[in-house]
């Protein structure tokens, strides 16, 4: 993908609401791959989506908040809960951009069994933690079911100055509405919608993570190519549509 196309990016807004919510105190690492190495893993109907020959491999803490069906209000409590995600980044036949969640572990089990029944999404149940303090925010996560394989995280992030004009691969990672994912013997794009990023640069001060390898990935060789940092925003998904051969 060109540069250009990256930045021209605009949000598609979502006709019909399925569920809403937001996204707060997000943390973005991410790390350059080949796209070889990860076009096994994604749906049928999608590649790797690529910047300068490269793709990515993004590891994402922050806190769900007001999850809700439709536009109605949030779900008391189990509405609201940390969350870690692996994710790789696709397009499809129809160029959508969108990511491809490999794990996605969160503290509440009711949510994580509803979205592995209904969309088959990797969802593990996890003891998770995300406190503050000050500028600096630190993401903790034991998986607790599936047990195997095991899979821990902890990362601190210290936040700096807000960006004003993010660049080519500060778009590319974080200017994604919407999902691509297998589920019913089907691949799917789920759009989501949202405003653009409100992005600050952030300094990782430490990571301890299995989250990466257990999602059957190679464990990094380095430190994050990106580390961002978002205070959030609201969310609205909509209904999925069939990728077509």
């Amino acid at each position: 993908m060109r540069i250009e196309d990256v930045t021209a990016e605009t949000v598609r807004p979502v006709l019909r609401s399925l569920l809403v919510q937001r996204w707060v105190d997000l943390s973005f690492l991410h790390w350059a791959v080949d796209p070889a190495l990860v076009a096994p893993l994604l749906p049928a109907g999608t590649v790797p989506d690529t910047l300068d020959g490269v793709t990515y491999v993004g590891l994402i803490g922050f806190r769900m908040v007001g999850l809700g069906f439709l536009r109605g209000p949030g779900v008391p409590y189990l509405g609201t809960f940390c969350e870690t995600n692996v994710r790789l980044y696709s397009v499809d036949g129809r160029g959508r951009r969108a990511v491809v969640f490999l794990s996605l572990d969160a503290e509440r089990l009711l949510p994580v069994l509803t979205a592995r029944a209904t969309l088959r999404l990797p969802y593990m149940w996890s003891r998770m933690r995300l406190t503050r303090r000050g500028d600096v925010l630190d993401y903790t996560s034991r998986r607790r079911w599936p047990a195997r394989p095991e899979a821990v995280n902890r990362m601190t992030v210290r936040v700096g100055a807000p960006i004003a004009e993010p660049t080519a691969l500060e778009h590319f990672v974080t200017a994604r509405w919407g999902l691509h994912t297998r589920a019913w013997g089907r691949s799917l794009h789920l759009p989501n919608e949202h405003p653009r990023w409100p992005l600050h640069r952030a300094e990782l001060l430490t990571l301890d993570d299995t989250l990466i390898t257990a999602a059957g990935l190679p464990a990094p060789a380095g430190p994050p190519d990106s580390v961002l940092y978002s205070p959030g925003v609201p969310v609205t998904f909509g209904a999925p549509d069939v990728l077509r051969p």
